[in-house]
Order: structure tokens, then sequence, then C-alpha cells
């Protein structure tokens, strides 16, 4: 079995995706962050001090989606051509699912950049809400489905 990202001589390199055809290709990702009751409700309730805690994570999420490929070495730069987040809230186990979507028309898919949205909108949470609950955890980060390109269609 060959390593896409190996050379001949056994050294690292980013995939030459420019033979690849250019597709629609769409993914989403998802993750939770469970906390304590007073953490939950300082969020609902707009009182944390550093501010308005789940918009703040959306913009992180959209600004981590968008910086992937200077994240994670082997990811190429893309042209995105739409991002989307969506959180949403369960009272009875004081946590948060954050979903990320990535959008694009090109040649490499985007499950990297959805999935590095959503670890960088959760580590907000985690960011502004610390002072109330060191002992958040952040969980179940995961890719929820893919489509296009040549490996096909993914659900969970």
């Amino acid at each position: 079995m060959n390593l896409t990202h190996i050379d001949d001589n056994n050294r690292p390199k980013m995939v030459d995706v420019s033979g690849k055809n250019e597709t629609h290709r769409v993914a989403v990702a998802s993750g939770k962050i469970t906390m304590s009751r007073d953490a939950y409700d300082a969020i609902i309730g707009n009182v944390v001090k550093k501010g308005p805690v789940l918009q703040t994570a959306v913009i992180a999420a959209i600004m981590g989606t968008k910086k992937t490929s200077e994240l994670i070495p082997m990811c190429h730069p893309l042209l995105l051509s739409g991002i989307n987040c969506d959180i949403e809230e369960f009272p009875q186990t004081n946590s948060f699912k954050l979903f990320v979507t990535a959008k694009l028309n090109g040649q490499t898919g985007v499950e990297m950049e959805a999935l590095t949205g959503v670890s960088v909108g959760l580590l907000t949470i985690y960011d502004m809400v610390k002072a109330i609950d060191k002992s958040m955890i952040i969980s179940d980060i995961q890719l929820e489905s893919k489509s296009g390109g040549k490996s096909g269609d993914f659900k969970r």
C-alpha cells in the first residue's frame, strides 16, 4: 500500500490534486461540550464576563474552518464557498452541540475544515467559561456527513 503523503524518498508531501475533477463538496462535523449547571446557565443567561459565548464560538468556528490549512500540515488552502454553524442546547445535560458545515466547488474535500471549525468553536466556549468551570469536557468531535469527490458520500 502506497501512502499518499510520503514521496519516493520517504519524505512528507502534500498530495497533488491538480488532476482531480472539480466537484461540489460538502462536509458536516459536530462536537459537544458538557459543563456545570452554573456555567451552562451563565451562557444561556448571557452573563459571562467575556461576552456573548455562543455568538463568539460561531465566529471562532468560522475562523477555524478558514484557517485549517495553516494548522494541519497536509491540508490544502481552499477557496471555501460557504460555512454554516449551528448550536443545539441540551439543558438536561448542561451541554451544547456545535455543528459546522463547510462547502466548496473544488478538487479536494472539506472534512478537515469542518472538523477544525468544530474544535476551535468548542475550545472558544471553554476559554470563555473556564473561570466558572474548569472541568468542562469537550467530546464526540466527529464527521457527520460528506458528499462529493471520488470516494463518494458518507453519512454517520
